[in-house]
């Protein structure tokens, strides 16, 4: 089985996100010793950022008028769309930036897409996707920050609706706490938060091998 992660975090170790990755995936090998990961960490190593623009003129380009960046362009992103197609399962670390997706990951949601002649195939159609995102404050009912989250229902519509994935949605919230001061009360809670995350990270990655 060819399982692929995706990290996106620029925390490096201590990053939130793909310590809950780790978790899911040292479940899921305990279950499938064998299994292959194709990897790629688009915090630590990021796209080239006008590779999306690249790609799109290209595809409205006769191939003998392209140029060098649009074919570096076009190869990247098919890349990233055969990776995506290839998986039979997949492990996604995607935490919030700024209110919303990260630049990163909107570079290779962007390129995966241009990749394929229909931006609407079900790339990942019925696979097990585990989709872990992080928040450094408290986006819940009730907080001052309710609504600002535009990263959780953007990483459902296109994994789980355009891409087709069976999706299993794992997030974590105060993940600053304990980081910035003015969290310190919420400390007790943000350990409750991390606690149920880790289990739900647990429990999806021996659950989904196990299919």
């Amino acid at each position: 089985m060819t399982v692929l992660r995706i990290d996106s975090s620029i925390q490096g170790p201590v990053s939130a996100s793909s310590e809950l990755a780790d978790v899911a995936e040292a479940e899921w090998t305990a279950v499938r010793p064998g299994t292959a990961f194709v990897r790629r960490h688009l915090g630590a190593s990021p796209l080239p950022a006008d590779a999306w623009a690249n790609a799109v003129h290209a595809n409205f380009t006769p191939e003998s008028q392209r140029t060098d960046a649009q074919r570096a362009a076009v190869a990247l992103a098919q890349q990233l769309t055969s990776e995506v197609r290839d998986a039979e399962a997949a492990i996604l670390a995607l935490p919030l930036y700024n209110y919303g997706v990260s630049q990163h990951v909107k570079s290779w949601i962007d390129l995966v897409m241009a990749g394929t002649p229909d931006p609407t195939e079900r790339l990942l159609d019925g696979k097990p996707v585990i989709v872990l995102t992080t928040r450094g404050g408290g986006y819940g009912p009730g907080t001052p920050r309710e609504g600002w989250d535009h990263n959780t229902a953007y990483l459902r519509r296109v994994v789980g609706d355009i891409w087709g994935a069976d999706l299993t949605l794992i997030e974590r919230e105060l993940t600053l706490a304990g980081v910035n001061p003015a969290m310190d009360a919420l400390r007790d809670t943000a350990e409750l938060l991390k606690k149920a995350a880790h289990e739900a990270a647990t429990h999806a990655g021996r659950t989904l091998a196990s299919r």
